[in-house]
């Protein structure tokens, strides 16, 4: 699945029948879910992700956002958006949020 999300591919691709035969082909024991079981269990994930998101957060502090980006040795360009806050005992929390690389624009 994380193939998929990483290459851009739609999920109704898993439904091509060539597609299928090819990975088939590469092993024979392989179970290929449907184009909707895939698009549940991302949806699953993604709730279960917000939720956890959500619990590390404090509930009624407002919460500074920052947004950060670097490149890796190996030229791949990250954006990484975090959440930070202190608690009552005044140690720093961060969280994050969001963590993408970034396609090149040039």
């Amino acid at each position: 699945m994380l193939g998929f999300v990483s290459a851009h591919i739609p999920w109704n691709a898993i439904s091509n029948l060539e597609l299928r035969r090819s990975y088939k082909a590469l092993q024979d024991d392989l179970v290929l879910p449907s184009s909707t079981t895939l698009s549940n269990i991302c949806q699953r994930e993604y709730v279960l992700t917000v939720d956890a998101i959500k619990k590390q957060l404090p509930v009624q502090n407002k919460v500074p956002l920052a947004l950060d980006g670097w490149t890796s040795t190996n030229k791949l360009a990250i954006t990484s958006f975090i959440a930070y806050y202190m608690d009552l005992n005044g140690v720093l929390h961060e969280v994050q949020l969001a963590f993408h690389g970034v396609d090149r624009l040039f």
